[in-house]
């Protein structure tokens, strides 16, 4: 038995030790962009065009994003995208719970064909929308606004569809009590269901600022002027004009993009593992 038990750690140990190796040599291969990246924005012209490449310079250039922010208006790039994402999530979540809540909860007629309709517009690519959209908010005076780059793209039949299934999860005696206790379908969204739905609500929120975040084809069609142009479409205008600067510049310029999605997925994931864990322990 003392054998056999002696074999069986073995064939874990064997087990663990393969599988945390492919981790690391997919995390390897997944992080290696990303370090190029990094480093090709500190390193001087010369050792950019060096081949074979060189990892890391002699010498860091930390000017080479001082040059990469002064190439185009990155300040008010920033300002663009940062209104734009988070007024984009606040709607987008905001009518996705709304509109969960009700195919979830509220009796109404044709409710399931409804839903059904619904779910078949997530079949439709958006890139059809692109010149409807464009045409009606021409009419309405929203090209190159803040408005005609968000309205058209606040609601989610993704978000809904998902809130609505983790919504039907939640026990009926919770929402009865709540109707006994006198409270109507907006304070019930509010207080019972949305709390018990924060990690779903969490993360679709992260995946909705991610995707806002690097949009790149709407607000290039939608603006006209440099002053509304987002990060993505200011990263895209810079590496047009990649023959007046380097290519240190570019990989500079694109690390002011990137950098705000990381810090905010690495400061949401504990919310989000918070969230989860409570979630477990309260069903």
């Amino acid at each position: 038995m003392a054998i056999r038990h002696r074999d069986l750690s073995g064939s874990r140990l064997i087990g663990r030790v393969l599988t945390h190796g492919a981790l690391i040599i997919a995390s390897l291969v997944i992080g290696l962009p990303f370090i190029w990246m990094l480093t090709t924005a500190i390193k001087s012209p010369a050792e950019v065009h060096l081949f074979p490449p060189v990892w890391w310079p002699e010498k860091i250039r930390w000017d080479n994003f001082v040059t990469a922010w002064e190439s185009a208006p990155f300040g008010r790039f920033y300002i663009n995208s940062i209104i734009t994402s988070s007024t984009g999530v606040f709607l987008e979540v905001s009518i996705a719970s709304l509109s969960a809540y009700a195919f979830a909860r509220i009796k109404f007629r044709y409710r399931e064909m409804l839903f059904m309709v619904l779910l078949a517009a997530m079949m439709i690519p958006g890139q059809v929308a692109l010149i409807p959209n464009y045409v009606v908010l021409k009419h309405l005076g929203w090209i190159n606004t803040y408005q005609g780059i968000v309205i058209p793209h606040v609601s989610s039949v993704f978000g809904a569809f998902l809130l609505r299934q983790y919504f039907l999860t939640i026990p009926d005696s919770l929402y009865d009590a709540a109707e006994i206790d006198g409270l109507g379908h907006v304070r019930i969204l509010f207080h019972i269901a949305l709390p018990l739905a924060r990690p779903v609500v969490g993360t679709l929120t992260l995946y909705l600022f991610i995707s806002k975040w690097n949009s790149y084809l709407w607000p290039l069609i939608i603006t006209n002027t440099q002053n509304m142009r987002t990060l993505p479409v200011g990263l895209a205008m810079l590496r047009q004009a990649e023959y007046a600067i380097g290519p240190e510049h570019l990989m500079a310029a694109s690390i002011f993009v990137l950098v705000p999605v990381l810090l905010i997925f690495f400061l949401a994931q504990k919310q989000l593992i918070e969230g989860i864990a409570s979630g477990a322990v309260k069903g």
